[in-house]
């Protein structure tokens, strides 16, 4: 298979939750640049509609804006029923949606800790499972990538990040990831996740003011990530050039979690 035919994703399937805004719109992009077709979906509607309609102008593939909350069962079954409706098949799933919360320990309101775990570790769970279910009977495999963190990875002094529940469930998203690489490989589905470091967007504009110059301190590169730091990689995991990976995380960080 020559180079080009390796990462190219022309007239496949994706779901992005999480699509419309941040990494999310990033990891949007590089797919539809790549070929594919591409399903943002969030609870922000019209932001999603907007991005698709973005993408679709700029690279001429389909794509779809729809409302989902990846904390019901019943909204992630609409978004995948309207994708094989409209699209024909699913063919690779990016489960990006993500929240996080802030407090002390001593303090953190089972509110918050529910609703994180709820949708970064139990969202990803539930979608993963429903789009799993229609690879293994599509019969021809198909391509995961949860997106976990560096948190996962790594402690934070409170002072630094104060929120126990975001690390937890993204160590739990990594956990995932490799239990479901091991037991949907025998239907040629790889489960693969990545790890971001600090990438500036709307959920970590207010750490990034207020201690930006403390992480960039622990950042070998001395820079925040951008958008084309995560486009080859998310094409590389969704496309044949890693049909003999799974279950890893991919780390991208600046050189954030060695140091």
């Amino acid at each position: 298979m020559a180079l080009e035919e390796l990462f190219d994703l022309s007239g496949r399937n994706a779901i992005v939750t999480g699509g419309g805004s941040g990494l999310g719109r990033h990891f949007a992009a590089g797919l539809a640049e790549a070929g594919a077709n591409v399903v943002l979906c969030a609870r922000d509607a019209a932001r999603c509609d907007a991005a698709a309609d973005e993408l679709r102008r700029a690279h001429g593939v389909t794509t779809l804006g729809v409302q989902c909350d990846v904390r019901e069962p019943e909204s992630i079954r609409a978004v995948v029923d309207r994708t094989k409706d409209e699209l024909g098949s699913i063919d690779i799933l990016v489960n990006n949606a993500g929240t996080s919360w802030g407090a002390p320990v001593t303090e953190y309101p089972l509110e918050g800790w529910r609703k994180v775990i709820d949708v970064n570790l139990t969202g990803s769970f539930i979608f993963a499972q429903t789009v799993g279910r229609e690879m293994i009977a599509q019969g021809r495999g198909g391509k995961i990538v949860n997106i976990a963190s560096v948190a996962a990875f790594r402690s934070a002094p409170p002072e630094v990040m104060d929120a126990v529940a975001y690390n937890t469930s993204k160590g739990g998203v990594v956990s995932l990831t490799r239990d479901l690489a091991a037991k949907w490989a025998r239907f040629d589905i790889t489960v693969n996740a990545i790890a971001p470091g600090w990438f500036p967007t709307e959920m970590s504009e207010v750490l990034l003011e207020r201690s930006g110059d403390v992480f960039l301190e622990r950042i070998p590169l001395r820079r925040f990530g951008a958008a084309d730091d995560l486009k080859g990689a998310i094409v590389f995991l969704t496309s044949p050039a890693s049909n003999y990976v799974t279950g890893h995380t991919l780390v991208i960080d600046g050189g954030q979690s060695i140091s």
